[in-house]
């Protein structure tokens, strides 16, 4: 008796996963520069059996290609002191956990951008190899929904909706 309630406390502590290895990159493509940043240090944790999902982003830990950019980035427009992260709450729908290999699913949640919090369903891929679980998608964000303000000097500088990825890598909890 002892022996099955370990195997079942294993087994439902299992489900759980935690990021091993994540990938955020957004890219604006504006008329006068394209910018990319991408950003290494984020977390997550992913309950299969629930299908819950939480993901958190520290904006300040984007990387770009010129410090100015970073700068400009943090200060101006997402505004970092005030709204240090960007998170995502939500459940993943139609993933399988028994089926190995690729496979369409949807993040169905809510998204929390400079402060700002919209409902939003993001179509992605997960990936179950070999033990690994991975989480990928690329969607787009329009910085009006965030309320992120670009300054109309700068307008041709900054696209009105950026492209983002994400790769998140799990291993169990």
């Amino acid at each position: 008796m002892i022996l099955v309630g370990i195997v079942v406390a294993f087994l439902a502590h299992a489900q759980k996963f935690t990021s091993e290895k994540t990938y955020i990159k957004f890219f604006s493509d504006a008329a006068i520069e394209d910018i990319t940043a991408e950003n290494a240090k984020s977390s997550s944790i992913f309950n299969v059996s629930t299908g819950d999902v939480v993901f958190s982003i520290p904006i300040k830990e984007f990387e770009f290609e010129k410090s100015l950019m970073k700068e400009h980035f943090n200060e101006k427009y997402m505004e970092t002191e005030q709204f240090p992260k960007s998170t995502f709450q939500g459940k993943i729908s139609g993933y399988q956990p028994s089926v190995v290999g690729e496979q369409k699913a949807t993040a169905i949640g809510k998204l929390t951008i400079h402060g700002e919090t919209q409902d939003v369903q993001i179509p992605g891929t997960m990936i179950n190899s070999n033990g690994v679980l991975t989480m990928k998608a690329k969607f787009i964000v329009k910085l009006v929904d965030y309320k992120i303000k670009i300054p109309q000097l700068l307008w041709k500088n900054i696209a009105e909706e950026v492209e983002v990825t994400v790769e998140f890598n799990y291993k169990p909890l």
